[in-house]
């Protein structure tokens, strides 16, 4: 889908053309391949960060992520941009904000065209390009003669190991294979996508216990605050968690393939999901179960592996990093700010504020967040309507039994009850550090008002430099918001989910400023 401006096509052609040429190639470009790092990214499907054993789980078992923790710069203040899948990747891979992104702010929709992938600069400056696994990238098609950036990848396939002795969609089956047939003559990036954990669940019915270990159990599980506990709750948590362990295990054979063949000592490696738990109060959220990721940095000028940074980062950042350490220039495009001072200095400052979104996602939404390195700003655009999760979510017997203890009369806890609460405050503001779990309002209290007003400052800032906008109609619904089924839209409906996104009114996709 693609949303035309006011100029005409033959005059946006010409104009986008000489604006926005393909990236030219570095001097970095004429070295020998080996002079040249590589780049791996693997990137979780909705796995929360509380779900890693190395951040604090009470439950997952990922004793290769902890190992990596061993040898890697693990950050404890990462932040997604958007909490929901197709957009936080078009976020990672463009490096800007979801809504200066235009359509690829919701869900299922395609980046602009003339936007450039840190995968496609790396492409134009010599290196080989593969996505395995989980695509869920997309960009809208140039007009006739225009210039467009190269392409992001030089190979895409699903991930699937047919000839596998234990079926395995997860998407992390020829991960391994990726490697095996990388060219000889090239550097290399590769983006590994798992679909674990992202539902319906396949992982218990696939499960190969040599691999793995034994399944998790739902009676041995500690519930998340917002979770009804009932056995249907404790077993859908346990079949999530087997997906954790799994995206754990391949993870793990990503780097034992990196150093049989000789090539971990030059590579960059990066993992994190793509945004949080399909759960209540996780997946599509503002508060820091949606937004907030594990990220481990690994690579050859790390200079204390083994170490934690509390420093306040966004996955924008991931995009510029890459290039800064590929030693090629950046697109005027990126918003984000290189990570490479982090490689020296696990103390080191990168941003003062970390920005997210929430746009349509199954649902009628518009929010907007800021953090600093202990409070959280949430702007709720549309607060008469409850923010539940996305559809997925609320057919999941955990919300289904949340709906029925409500009904019931039974007394909910602050975390469940606000899964379910509308209209929802206009503006809320939480401290992070005693109040982990965001259920303590503190908007309205005096003593706070100053860091209110800080934050509330920064996000108008942030909305006005990068072109963000509220409108007035933007997609409704498109499931129902108690059984999560898919509605019946009429003709009306129909017209009206065809909205352009936020921002479009600003031409944000034009728009490359940071916002800070």
């Amino acid at each position: 889908m693609q949303f035309v401006h006011a100029a005409t096509p033959v005059i946006l052609a010409l104009a986008l053309s000489t604006q926005l040429a393909a990236p030219k190639r570095s001097a970095a470009a004429e070295l020998k391949p080996t002079d040249r790092p590589n780049f791996v990214l693997i990137i979780a499907d909705d796995i929360g960060f509380r779900d890693i054993g190395c951040y604090g789980s009470a439950n997952a078992r990922t004793p290769r992520l902890d190992e990596l923790a061993g040898e890697s710069l693990r950050l404890t203040n990462a932040f997604l941009t958007a909490s929901s899948c197709s957009p936080s990747r078009a976020s990672i891979i463009t490096g800007r904000y979801p809504h200066n992104n235009g359509p690829a702010s919701e869900l299922h929709k395609p980046i602009p065209w003339h936007l450039p992938s840190v995968t496609g600069v790396l492409r134009a400056n010599g290196y080989y390009t593969a996505l395995s696994g989980k695509n869920h990238l997309s960009w809208d098609d140039a007009p006739q003669d225009a210039d467009s950036p190269p392409s992001a990848f030089d190979h895409i396939d699903r991930g699937i190991n047919k000839n596998a002795s234990v079926k395995n969609t997860g998407g992390h089956g020829n991960w391994v294979q990726t490697i095996e047939d990388l060219p000889a003559d090239q550097p290399f990036m590769l983006w590994l996508a798992s679909f674990d954990a992202h539902r319906n669940w396949d992982a218990d019915g696939q499960w190969d216990e040599s691999k793995y270990g034994p399944q998790h159990r739902g009676d041995d599980l500690q519930l998340p605050p917002a979770f009804v506990d009932t056995p249907a709750t404790r077993d859908d948590f346990a079949s999530y968690l087997n997906e954790v362990t799994r995206f754990d295990h391949y993870v793990g054979e990503v780097i034992d393939k990196l150093k049989a063949d000789d090539l971990w000592s030059n590579t960059y490696l990066f993992v994190l999901a793509d945004n949080g738990r399909p759960f209540p109060r996780g997946k599509t959220r503002l508060n820091d179960d949606g937004m907030q990721t594990f990220l481990f940095l690994a690579g050859p000028t790390l200079a204390a592996p083994g170490t934690a940074s509390n420093s306040l980062v966004s996955v924008i950042d991931i995009a510029p990093t890459i290039l800064d350490l590929a030693k090629v220039d950046r697109p005027e495009t990126f918003q984000g700010r290189s990570l490479t001072p982090l490689y020296t200095d696990s103390l080191a400052t990168i941003r003062p504020y970390a920005f997210s979104e929430h746009n349509w996602h199954d649902y009628e939404a518009l929010g907007r967040a800021v953090r600093d390195d202990r409070f959280l700003y949430v702007q709720n655009d549309r607060p008469q309507l409850p923010s539940q999760g996305p559809a997925d979510s609320v057919r999941s017997p955990t919300h289904q039994d949340l709906l029925k203890a409500a009904a019931k009369g039974s007394a909910l806890t602050d975390a469940q009850a606000d899964v379910l609460r509308a209209p929802r405050p206009a503006q809320e503001l939480y401290d992070r550090q005693t109040d982990p779990f965001q259920t303590n309002n503190l908007i309205s209290l005096p003593e706070y008002a100053s860091t209110r007003d800080r934050l509330a400052a920064a996000l108008l800032k942030w909305r006005d430099e990068t072109g963000d906008s509220a409108p007035d109609r933007i997609t409704p619904d498109g499931f129902d918001r108690q059984t999560g089924l898919a509605l019946k839209l009429g003709k009306k409906k129909r017209a009206e989910a065809n909205q352009p996104p936020p921002g479009h009114d600003r031409e944000a996709t034009r728009r490359n400023a940071e916002g800070i």
